[in-house]
């Protein structure tokens, strides 16, 4: 058996944990600059809000219906998403990272469980130590456990754990299931379904191996297996290293000063090394990019972009951010108005792996090595942006968050008071 854990619209459920005034209440998530909703409220939902919406265009919504606005706070999120991971773990031998707010629990050996009552505890148990609200559905494959775990948020019934195991069951959910929210089945996939007259989830099962091989190669045929019942998705506990990195962010407002944005991209550049070491990794290639707002017409428009290969790959902050602001200063181009930069790093390797020339300086390496390890360990201690480089300025990406709430658990003086009388 297989588990998914889903955080119930987790950004908001994140901003409702240390406000619970909000309990019941509309809440909107904004995306950076305070663009787009990216996360929504039951009740938000209910009165009509989409996902992705422009904040321009909702709110006369927000105002009429006094609907909280929030600005993504990533740190509270990242930490609140790690101490639901620390429930999971409790109850599993080994939990799968899916994303910021959903977690798979490989449950294959456990035995004279009542799965029922397991997903129940489970979901009961992050309420009570998280207050954040978890869907867990437990099913024989992933796929399978995906549907059982929006069911839960279906139907209030259910109390926070599905259990979906019998064919007669299985059949009568695909039945009413929609093809187009099957995991799996992709955006340009559902159309073509659509057209072939496959509207649910039950009638994709009936297809043909070959018809599903022909149309969707073994992707889709993975997907249909697992729906059948037979899984076919690998449970990947192990932490796999990502093999592109890219930072980078919209600005508030334009930018037209070339030392403003190499701070700026410097910042990037600085983020980006330290993901690198996070994952004990090296870039052999950094790319830097910043370009204009292309919504608007009326002023010079420009792509600019530039390339560094690195002799030896690297993870040192200062190298990086050192050859990051000097491609800044060569892809700047005078009288353009830089609407979004960042930086992307490729041709990664474990660090492990990295081939030494016969005439490097290799104590120069564990120099830097030694340098880079102190300034992590303090940052880590003390605070992101705690040590920095001069050339990153006050550390400040130039975005709009004037909606963003306190970093309640990630920093001392934002951490909450209590009177007591």
């Amino acid at each position: 058996m297989f588990a998914l854990a889903d955080c119930n619209n987790f950004y908001a459920s994140c901003e409702r944990v240390f406000r619970p005034d909000l309990q019941g209440k509309p809440i909107i998530v904004l995306s950076s600059n305070d663009g787009c909703a990216v996360a929504r409220s039951n009740e938000a939902k209910a009165l009509g809000i989409k996902m992705g919406a422009p904040f321009f265009k909702i709110r006369d919504i927000v105002q009429r219906h006094n609907v909280a606005v929030f600005s993504g706070n990533m740190a509270l999120y990242g930490d609140m998403s790690q101490r639901v991971r620390w429930v999971l773990e409790e109850y599993a031998p080994s939990v799968e990272v899916y994303s910021i707010d959903e977690c798979f629990l490989d449950l294959r050996g456990m035995t004279n469980i009542d799965f029922d009552a397991y997903a129940k505890e489970i979901s009961a148990q992050c309420w009570r130590q998280t207050s954040i609200p978890v869907s867990v559905g437990i099913a024989p494959t992933k796929t399978l456990a995906k549907i059982a775990s929006k069911l839960c948020k279906q139907y209030p019934k259910l109390r926070g754990g599905c259990y979906m195991h019998r064919e007669q069951d299985i059949e009568k959910v695909l039945r009413k299931f929609p093809i187009d929210d099957v995991w799996g089945i992709g955006r340009r996939s559902a159309p073509k379904l659509h057209a072939i007259g496959v509207h649910t989830a039950y009638e994709f099962t009936q297809m043909t191996e070959g018809a599903v091989r022909s149309m969707f190669g073994i992707t889709g045929l993975r997907t249909w297996q697992e729906l059948r019942g037979v899984p076919c998705i690998e449970f990947e506990d192990g932490f796999e290293a990502k093999q592109s990195i890219c930072v980078s962010r919209s600005f508030s407002s334009e930018i037209y000063d070339a030392r403003e944005l190499q701070e700026q991209i410097a910042n990037f550049a600085s983020s980006l090394a330290e993901k690198l070491r996070q994952q004990r990794s090296v870039t052999a290639e950094m790319v830097v990019f910043a370009y204009t707002n292309r919504f608007k017409d009326s002023t010079p428009q420009a792509y600019s972009n530039g390339l560094v290969s690195f002799t030896t790959p690297t993870a040192d902050q200062r190298k990086i951010v050192a050859d990051a602001v000097r491609l800044t200063q060569r892809i700047f181009k005078d009288g353009y108005g830089y609407k979004k930069a960042g930086v992307i790093a490729t041709k990664i390797m474990a660090e492990g792996d990295v081939m030494h020339t016969l005439f490097e300086d290799t104590e120069a390496s564990e120099r830097e090595h030694k340098i880079t390890s102190a300034l992590d360990s303090i940052n880590a201690t003390f605070g992101k942006g705690t040590v920095k480089l001069a050339v990153q300025g006050s550390g400040k990406i130039k975005t709009s968050s004037d909606n963003q709430s306190p970093h309640y658990t990630t920093r001392w003086s934002d951490i909450p008071k209590v009177s007591v009388k």
